[in-house]
């Protein structure tokens, strides 16, 4: 660097004289420009490449997020199936245990009307069902009478139901008659095989159900002794919401 310490400008300009100075002037600062552009042009082109390579990498980049997008919309597709496909072999399947179990429950009543053999003797109280209507707190009741004696004669008397539960907080019991238009004379029952009573009876305001009491009595006649049976059933497993299908 010592040698421009030595250059002086000053003698230079005279010994070359003001036009000589003035083209080496110019021809220094056409270089200082050329070379200014060359240096802008090369750092131009490499911020162009660079912003090229960018671009593609983010293009690809967003090709292979919508693959992916592409890839999981099709499983929860695919997911959204098999659950449809479950839910449907679930739905079957309960529909195929309530036959099954509608079957037995067909045969094992249809045993002890012609089989009776394979029951003890005597009447049995085979079903007792309690279904909502339209109305508030308006049911109607069905109980099915099923007698299995081998030398079957007509089995006569009457069935009485009273509702076990809470009215306004407290403990109380509700008699059918008390809440029904069915007399003695519509609750009585005379088969030889097997019988069905329905009727129907309204729940008083804040009345709170919970077990069913039935007794089928037996009066003492000529061809029968005197017989009671009693049964309680909790009200939540009598209670159907519809209509039961098996007698009508």
């Amino acid at each position: 660097m010592n040698w421009l310490a030595k250059i002086n400008l000053t003698v230079v300009a005279e010994r070359l004289g003001p036009f000589r100075s003035a083209i080496l002037l110019l021809l220094l600062i056409l270089i200082c420009l050329f070379c200014g552009y060359r240096i802008g042009n090369f750092f131009h082109g490499y911020q162009v490449q660079t912003l090229e390579e960018q671009k593609q990498r983010l293009d690809n980049l967003y090709i292979k997020q919508m693959d992916q997008v592409r890839r999981i919309h099709t499983l929860e597709v695919e997911l959204e199936v098999e659950r449809l496909a479950n839910q449907e072999s679930l739905k079957l399947l309960k529909e195929m245990e309530a036959n099954h179990y509608q079957v037995k429950k067909e045969l094992a009543f249809y045993e002890k009307v012609m089989a009776p053999e394979k029951q003890a003797d005597g009447l049995v109280l085979d079903d007792v069902s309690v279904w909502p209507t339209e109305s508030p707190n308006h049911y109607r009741f069905q109980v099915t009478l099923v007698q299995q004696l081998l030398r079957k004669r007509f089995a006569k008397g009457h069935i009485q139901l009273a509702l076990q539960g809470s009215l306004n907080g407290k403990p109380h019991k509700l008699a059918l008659g008390k809440i029904s238009p069915q007399t003695k004379k519509d609750l009585s029952f005379s088969f030889q095989y097997f019988q069905i009573i329905e009727g129907d009876f309204t729940l008083p305001e804040g009345f709170t159900p919970e077990s069913l009491d039935v007794a089928v009595i037996l009066p003492k006649g000529k061809w029968q002794k005197y017989k009671r049976v009693d049964e309680s059933m909790v009200w939540l497993d009598v209670v159907n919401a519809v209509r039961p299908s098996f007698v009508k």
